[in-house]
């Protein structure tokens, strides 16, 4: 999946997300593949539909155009549905990314699995849990923003000369939560290397976490990678492996 010829439908539910985040969601997207078919649904004569205009020929979107037949309710999610039914069974791209934090899309996420494809979601932290594990990748757009927010800072903390006295601060440990952690120990477990039983390759513990909890994310943490949120846990050490120069970290479990 981290071959870029890997084709990825990102179906946006243009009611259910944040236009702000465009650009976010399609560079999430391309960490799996190339999202060759962009499409947003929605009512585009609706005035909340505004502020996405601006936005779909600058990242390449289509627009498509669903009418609310009923006051309060819309065809967004069954149009959104058929569409990703009949690009499923067209056989051109390879995944799916549906953007929405709507229950609605649940028993999509699990047809796609179904037929052997891989399916990621990207919503709110509010998304029901059963769409969030019916995903293989789900990001929380929370995640998303957390980038954002911490360019900003570190764009204002460039401007800031550092005094020749500052104190070099002391390491500051992660802590997860309780069910993180335990999927965490369980996904090291689960990868430990046949020849080291307490070595495993960080690659492999990073694809076992999604496996279990597909919303897993060292952003949650603060943290941009999984190397570096390991190397915040003290149960954990980040051993430094080279292969033709190229760093494939391993992780020892050293316990509290």
């Amino acid at each position: 999946m981290e071959d870029k010829r890997f084709n990825i439908a990102v179906l946006v539910d243009g009611d259910n997300a944040q236009p702000k985040l465009i650009k976010e969601i399609v560079e999430e997207v391309s960490k799996y593949g190339k999202a060759t078919i962009r499409r947003i649904y929605g009512d585009w004569t609706s005035v909340q539909m505004n502020s996405w205009k601006l936005l779909i020929n600058q990242y390449s979107f289509n627009p498509i155009q669903k009418f609310s037949y009923t006051t309060g309710k819309n065809s967004t999610d069954s149009s959104l549905i058929i569409d990703a039914m009949d690009i499923l069974h067209e056989d051109n791209v390879d995944g799916f990314c549906i953007v929405s934090s709507d229950s609605d899309y649940t028993g999509l996420a699990k047809r796609i699995r179904e037929e052997g494809m891989f399916v990621m979601g990207i919503g709110e932290k509010k998304t029901p849990e059963a769409f969030v594990k019916s995903c293989e990748v789900f990001t929380y757009t929370e995640n998303l923003l957390a980038e954002d927010e911490k360019e900003v800072v570190l764009i204002k903390s460039s401007n800031t000369s550092l005094k020749s006295d500052a104190k070099v601060q002391p390491k500051k440990y992660v802590r997860l939560s309780e069910v993180d952690s335990r999927n965490i120990h369980k996904a090291y477990l689960i990868s430990l290397n046949d020849e080291d039983d307490d070595i495993s390759y960080i690659s492999q513990i990073g694809k076992n976490i999604k496996k279990i909890d597909p919303s897993f994310d060292p952003r949650t943490y603060g943290y941009g990678t999984l190397k570096k949120l390991f190397e915040g846990l003290k149960e954990y050490q980040v051993i430094k492996n080279e292969v033709n120069g190229l760093d494939y970290p391993l992780i020892k479990y050293i316990g509290e």
